[in-house]
């Protein structure tokens, strides 16, 4: 069958022509990916070029209602490119964000969630707009800056750029808010959209609570959007919108702040670009984060800075774009070729909130590092003052606690149930390889956590695994691991299902492998966490942003977590949601 036949095929498969709203345009641009990456046939770009017209016209005009309606959860809105997430639905979202503003000039209510004083100090403030490396992510940018100088908002406009360094930049030009189009980590059909108020950080449930009903409204109330010639625009032409330089400001940040968490920014790269024994590779999986690590990391470090898929692609190869063990094998492949004896390797999400390690021999997620970096802090250097982690997280960080006699903040799940401890926690981290720092921006970095690696390294003279070693070796060790699975039930549905693990309460048992273990504590804050006498536990949660259902497991043994997470899917299949 010739190139030209299947792809008339497969058109004709997924595309019913003059009507978007049943035509599936991802499953034909996934066929699409697979294609090229199968045979290397460029001929397989321009057909998913031509499908991504399709789907660019579909975000331009769509006139519907969202497919699954505007909700807002532990990390924005998420939804599908052009079914979901188009010009309108962005457009009235953000006419929402605007009502919630003007609402605090009668219903103060909000203004200590928001951090500002009024309508009007939220308008002079202004806020910064950016956007990932999805497809018409800059379109729908344009669309947020379009709506809101309209409305009398300074814009700041980024670009392409990442999470934290927005939220960097509401700090330092003192904004409301910031807005970036992204669905973080999830596949290339989806587009997402991220509120952070003016302390930077994810907005409190009450402010996203309030947008999701705003929208709704709206939508209900048949709103229309004009996005004509939107996608030809260039944002700077609207009244009060500014181009910023993201990454400058999210630099001036950590400097300002070295003596606050103990990271010199300057120093730190001065001494990499002179220590020819250490090398650094860093994965953006086509994100936003390719744009910056050339420009974060030192010039005359030359060809010590390694940078893989660096390229833009809104496909991401076919792969899902997330930190993981599957796609960090690219980084570990390259360090496992260099000579040097200190190897750093990264990978990070398309919107730079997320990132997870190697030193090209051993793999580290968020829950060892976000304990490693605690340590690394007090220990090393100096700093006091407790560790936050949510409750899906590794022990090995409560165990450092105790031994340092400071306390643990362990909330649910959600970077934003960090805001009582910001400013007192020296690292807090999540099970999803986020983190931030104090002195830093209260939401998840994924740059903040490449700069405390690589100061780590640095500064021990030793490879993070074997720095990790020799904490075990002092405290003991730890055996996380973390999946997730599709479900088809969803909502008040889904949840009933998961309460059949009620019954599982303490003083119960659980066969894990050959063996029955004793629950010694049952922790229900966010989902179920059954904890057993030995000091292992799983957890099983309902995804807040994926219609899938989440389990989190750590064995004390390098054996035992195999067993866990057999058990953990024997639970879900006993209930009824395999």
């Amino acid at each position: 069958m010739s190139n030209k036949h299947e792809s008339e095929k497969l058109f004709a498969k997924y595309v019913v022509n003059g009507n978007h709203a049943e035509s599936d345009y991802f499953p034909l641009i996934k066929e699409f990916v697979r294609l090229r990456e199968d045979s290397g046939d460029a001929y397989w770009q321009t057909e998913i070029d031509r499908a991504y017209e399709l789907v660019l016209d579909e975000i331009c005009n769509n006139r519907s209602k969202p497919t699954e309606p505007i909700k807002f959860g532990t990390s924005g809105w998420r939804g599908q490119l052009g079914k979901d997430v188009f010009a309108g639905s962005v457009a009235c979202v953000t006419e929402a964000i605007v009502d919630m503003y003007e609402a605090t000039q009668e219903a103060k209510d909000l203004l200590p969630y928001l951090g500002v004083d009024s309508f009007a100090d939220a308008k002079e403030r202004g806020c910064v707009v950016g956007h990932d490396n999805r497809f018409a992510g800059g379109l729908l940018a344009t669309v947020v800056a379009k709506v809101l100088s309209e409305a009398g908002f300074k814009v700041y406009f980024a670009g392409e750029s990442t999470t934290g360094v927005l939220s960097a930049v509401v700090l330092e030009k003192r904004c409301a808010f910031s807005v970036n189009l992204t669905p973080s980590h999830n596949p290339l059909e989806y587009g997402g959209y991220k509120f952070n108020a003016a302390d930077g950080g994810p907005a409190a449930a009450e402010i996203t609570e309030t947008i999701t009903q705003l929208a709704r409204e709206k939508m209900s109330a048949e709103y229309v959007f004009d996005a004509t010639d939107i996608d030809k625009i260039d944002p700077l032409i609207f009244t009060a919108v500014e181009k910023i330089d993201s990454l400058a400001e999210w630099k001036n940040l950590v400097q300002k702040n070295r003596a606050v968490h103990g990271l010199d920014l300057k120093k730190i790269m001065e001494s990499f670009a002179a220590r020819p024994d250490v090398v650094v590779a860093i994965d953006s999986v086509h994100g936003a984060s390719r744009l910056h690590m050339r420009e974060l990391l030192p010039s005359e470090a030359g060809d010590r800075v390694i940078t893989l898929r660096d390229k833009p692609d809104v496909t991401f190869g076919g792969i899902a774009p997330e930190p993981s063990s599957v796609n960090m094998q690219n980084v570990s492949a390259v360090l496992a070729a260099r000579n040097e004896p200190l190897k750093l390797g990264a990978i990070i999400d398309p919107d730079g909130d997320r990132i997870r390690f190697t030193d090209g021999s051993n793999e580290i997620s968020m829950n060892q590092f976000g304990a490693m970096a605690y340590h690394y802090l007090y220990v090393h250097k100096k700093k006091r003052g407790q560790v936050a982690k949510t409750v899906a997280t590794s022990n090995m960080a409560n165990r450092l606690a105790e031994a340092f006699g400071e306390d643990v903040f362990e909330p649910r799940v959600g970077f934003k149930e960090f805001k009582p401890v910001i400013g007192k926690a020296l690292v807090f981290f999540e099970e999803s390889d986020g983190i931030s720092i104090i002195g830093h921006t209260p939401e998840k970095d994924a740059y903040i956590g490449l700069l405390l690696a690589l100061d780590m390294v640095l500064s021990t003279g030793k490879k993070i695994g074997e720095y990790q070693h020799d904490i075990e070796e002092e405290y003991g060790a730890y055996y996380p691991d973390r999946d997730g699975i599709e479900v088809a039930v969803k909502g008040d549905a889904l949840q009933k299902k998961l309460n059949a693990l009620d019954q599982y309460t303490a003083g119960s048992y659980l066969k894990i492998g050959n063996e029955e273990k004793k629950i010694v504590n049952v922790i229900t804050i966010d989902g179920r966490k059954m904890i057993l006498e030995d000091g292992s536990w799983l957890m099983i949660r309902p995804s807040g942003t994926e219609p899938k259902v989440r389990f989190y497991v750590e064995s004390r043994t390098q054996d035992g977590t195999a067993d866990l997470v057999t058990t953990a899917r024997q639970l879900l299949q006993q209930v009824g949601v395999l």
